[in-house]
């Protein structure tokens, strides 16, 4: 069965809420999905999943400098031909989905767009873009097992 490995960086919730609602998405369409704090995950571990979901949250208009590590360990394992997605909320600019998707790119991962960013705590209509993200990034593993 294709596997999905969800790393995620919250500070205040937040993005644990959509990682969560991304798992449940994902788990619907009969993918393994293994969820954790980035801080439980040892990035080899991550290298081997089929899809790799990276979230943070955006602090000073950046992603979170321990994420921004993890994810330059997990690129020098290497990742390339992997799905991927990135996600992430914040408060006032948002800008770590997007460079969490462009670092993805530029290590040679097929990631999903549009990149799902949410400002503030997901309401339930955003949790239900999380989990058709999750769908989504499923389908698209199963396409490539097939």
């Amino acid at each position: 069965m294709p596997k999905l490995a969800i790393v995620y960086l919250s500070t205040q919730g937040s993005t644990k809420m959509m990682a969560e609602a991304i798992a449940q998405g994902a788990s619907e369409k009969h993918i393994d999905v293994e969820i954790n704090n980035f801080y439980e995950w040892d990035p080899a571990d991550v290298a081997r999943y089929d899809a790799i979901c990276i979230g943070s949250s955006t602090f000073y208009y950046t992603m979170l400098e321990p994420i921004a590590k993890f994810m330059d360990r997990l690129i020098e394992i290497g990742i390339s031909g992997k799905t991927g997605a990135a996600f992430g909320s914040y408060g006032w600019s948002g800008e770590a989905p997007i460079q969490i998707a462009e670092k993805l790119r530029n290590a040679g991962v097929d990631v999903i767009d549009p990149v799902l960013r949410i400002q503030y705590i997901p309401t339930d209509k955003d949790l239900a873009e999380c989990i058709r993200l999750g769908k989504d990034i499923a389908l698209k593993i199963k396409k490539k097992h097939q």
